[in-house]
């Protein structure tokens, strides 16, 4: 606890005024005061229990020690449930509803972790380390060389006096606990990672070529799930829409990322406009389908223009040529929109006629 006062180093008032001695008595009192008006420096000092009493010391050293030790087992379990736990199962929790259970067992595991510690040091500087107070006076800003020495032995002294060396239980269980510390960071580089380079973790080509999309599927509009029929479209207009069995998918298969690859737009243009498509009529009289998630970072798009035909990014300003293939004319996005090649079942609703020929989303590096 430090007790700052208004002297100087030579305990004399530094205000830049000339005052009476009378003045400077009153001004050269601690600016800090206690209870009944006692000058804080002047507070007689209260020892805790565990200064004077051996089991209360070795009980604190105990509890720091179990903190420690508590938050080495919260890495183990946090690599445990990385490793043992579905990424696509949910659990409900209440107030924050369905979430994913893999991710609510790292949060909670890792955020102890590092709880643990903090009160553990926190614990280890109320219950044992020094408590006297000390006060400070004022000085000038640069220090001498016995200032340097006298800083230098303060230091010793403040590494013996937190009892770093006396402590062995404390030191063995902290150190054991900061080396654990960085596991879980490094166990979750795992997702970077892909059986083409040697890792554990599914390929983003194998996760990102995964759609809900299949032949036949019937596409419906995002929200309200309608199916779409060719006249429900007209020149220059645009739809979002998703496959009809995104909703079950995403229950039955707990994948939250289903809707997420799988969202489409659908726009129509005159079929004489069409410069270029991705495969030999993949268009449904004019009407064309691509992704809606943009190819650089993943963004979703719906901003068209109908009289040029471009589809615009509007978080980094990627632009795409819908009449050409969706190649890009502008912006950092390093390839075009994938295409997803529709027609019309017997009811004259529109489908998917294939998935995806290529992977919907950002570029990763696996690509060729």
């Amino acid at each position: 606890m430090s007790d700052l006062t208004t002297r100087d180093g030579a305990g004399t008032p530094d205000h830049g005024h000339d005052f009476t001695s009378e003045g400077q008595d009153d001004l050269a009192r601690p600016l800090f005061r206690g209870p009944g008006g006692l000058p804080a420096a002047d507070i007689p000092h209260r020892p805790r229990r565990s200064d004077i009493d051996p089991k209360a010391a070795r009980r604190a050293e105990r509890q720091v020690a179990s903190l420690f030790i508590l938050s080495m087992v919260m890495v183990v379990f946090f690599v445990v449930a990385y490793v043992a736990i579905d990424p696509y199962v949910n659990i409900y929790v209440p107030v924050f509803g369905e979430i994913g259970y893999q991710n609510f067992a790292l949060g909670l595991t890792f955020g102890l972790g590092v709880f643990c510690i903090g009160a553990g040091a926190i614990q280890w500087a109320k219950k044992l380390m020094p408590d006297t107070e000390v006060v400070q006076e004022r000085h000038s800003l640069r220090s001498t060389k016995h200032e340097d020495v006298e800083a230098a032995e303060q230091y010793e002294r403040g590494k013996e006096e937190s009892g770093f060396g006396q402590y062995r239980i404390i030191r063995r269980t902290l150190i054991a606990a900061l080396a654990l510390f960085p596991i879980p960071l490094i166990v979750m580089l795992r997702d970077l990672w892909s059986p083409k380079n040697g890792g554990f973790g599914p390929s983003p080509v194998v996760l990102l070529s995964q759609t809900a999309w299949v032949e036949g599927m019937p596409i419906v509009t995002d929200g309200t799930y309608v199916k779409i029929r060719p006249e429900d479209i007209p020149v220059g207009g645009l739809v979002s829409a998703l496959p009809e069995d995104i909703e079950r998918i995403q229950k039955e298969e707990h994948n939250l990322n289903a809707r997420g690859k799988a969202a489409i737009i659908l726009v129509r243009m005159e079929p004489d406009e069409i410069r270029a498509q991705q495969g030999e009529g993949w268009d449904f009289q004019g009407i064309l389908a691509y992704s809606k998630i943009c190819t650089h970072v993943g963004c979703p798009i719906a901003l068209y223009e109908h009289r040029t035909h471009h589809l615009l990014c509007p978080c980094h300003q990627s632009t795409f040529d819908l009449a050409d293939a969706g190649n890009v004319i502008f912006g950092p996005a390093a390839r075009r929109m994938p295409q997803l090649p529709i027609g019309v079942d017997e009811e004259g609703f529109l489908v998917a006629r294939a998935p995806f020929a290529e992977p919907v989303g950002p570029s990763f590096w696996e690509r060729g």
